[in-house]
């Protein structure tokens, strides 16, 4: 079963670029109020980054459904006019920043995308001194600043959700177990410092390398601390597509009990939907947009183009639908910085969302257990920015 693991890199990357090396990016200077002054009056020239063209499996499928969501997010526009210019990037950061340029000297007053981190880091140097801002697909924080801002769901997000929940529900002596690749140590200290915001405590950590055996011989180590702490909860950085069967198999066969220890994830659980029949994930809570929100972006797309969205396709319309809410307000500054942080966020495919003035975003997630193989939700995600859970 461990051939998982030779996907669990492709996994990390499809799309959600979860997390790179350090990289020269536009974070260098910290995120301002510019942006281009726009007549709100006529068609907004917005430019589309996809990763068309690329070598790497999947990104063509990604590109079709990222036009095809901001495309639908257009038409649900009212009284709003989007002139979308679509530009392929191949998955290049190079590429990335000769087409922003292009797009920029095109007439683009906002860029939507890329998709990948180097791409969309490359995407915001060529045009940070052009007044121009870039919404970004990825999640990588670390290029997020300057006129870069980042769509994608963060760890930071989730964690802070998935520690909140826990601490308020008695959570409050967790042991924390991770991958030491990049993605796994940065789920370890997102979900690190949200839990000690949320006043629980650290009662240990416990690392695993990305290997059948090095996971196996992670469990007695895990059991081990949990024992000695008296741990009331483990949080998970492992992925369904990496760590997360065999942890979930091995650790109650060892005597971590799920009904002794809360067990808590950093992604989602029910995807593919063959998870949700591991025993071991039967009562554990995860994170997950509004479902029935999703579930409805996902109808109408399929309705529309005859086949499912990508699972980060949703993000283009995201985009789309908070560009369309600044420029119907009708303001000539509906595009900078300023406008697009505004408190109150806007409403996307998964529930709200915001971005924030480094960067980075905001989203209103649920938590979600899994009982009798069936996803429910324990706690719905917030309707407003004023509400709990976040």
């Amino acid at each position: 079963m461990f051939a998982v693991f030779s996907n669990a890199r492709k996994a990390a990357l499809v799309g959600l670029t979860l997390i790179a090396g350090a990289l020269l990016s536009a974070c260098d200077v910290a995120t301002g109020t510019g942006g281009p002054s726009i007549d709100t009056s006529a068609p907004v020239p917005v430019a589309l980054l996809v990763p068309r063209g690329s070598a790497q499996p999947g990104d063509a499928i990604l590109a079709v459904s990222l036009e095809n969501a901001a495309r639908l997010a257009i038409a649900d526009l009212q009284g709003v006019k989007i002139d979308l210019r679509v530009y392929d990037t191949a998955g290049d950061a190079g590429t990335a920043a000769t087409v922003a340029s292009q797009a920029v000297d095109e007439g683009a007053r906002i860029i939507l995308g890329p998709v990948y981190a180097e791409s969309a880091n490359a995407a915001g140097l060529a045009v940070r001194n052009r007044n121009v801002n870039v919404l970004s697909f990825s999640n990588n924080a670390s290029i997020a600043g300057g006129n870069v801002f980042i769509l994608g769901p963060t760890f930071e997000n989730t964690a802070t959700r998935m520690a909140n929940y826990a601490a308020s529900h008695g959570k409050r002596n967790i042991v924390v177990v991770y991958s030491t690749d990049l993605a796994g140590t940065a789920g370890r200290d997102a979900f690190q410092a949200a839990a000690t915001r949320a006043g629980a405590r650290i009662a240990g950590a416990v690392p695993f390398e990305l290997s059948q055996q090095s996971v196996i011989a992670s469990v007695p180590r895990i059991k081990e601390t949990v024992s000695s702490t008296g741990a009331d909860a483990l949080f998970l950085t492992a992925n369904t597509a990496g760590a997360l069967p065999l942890l979930s198999q091995m650790l109650p066969e060892a005597g971590v009990s799920p009904s002794a220890v809360q067990y808590i994830g950093l992604t989602r659980w029910d995807i593919p939907a063959q998870t949700l029949e591991l025993p071991g994930v039967q009562g554990g809570w995860f994170a997950l947009p509004d479902p029935n929100k999703a579930a409805l972006f996902n109808s109408r797309y399929a309705a529309a183009y005859g086949a499912a969205p990508h699972p980060i396709g949703g993000l283009a319309y995201d985009g789309i639908a908070a560009i369309g809410a600044l420029v119907g307000a009708g303001k000539a500054n509906a595009l900078t910085g300023a406008a697009l942080t505004q408190g109150a966020g806007f409403q996307g495919v998964g529930g709200i969302f915001r971005l924030r003035s480094d960067g980075t975003n905001q989203r209103g997630l649920a938590v979600a257990t899994i009982q009798n193989k069936q996803v429910v939700v324990i706690d719905p995600a917030p309707t407003s920015f004023a509400g709990p859970g976040l």
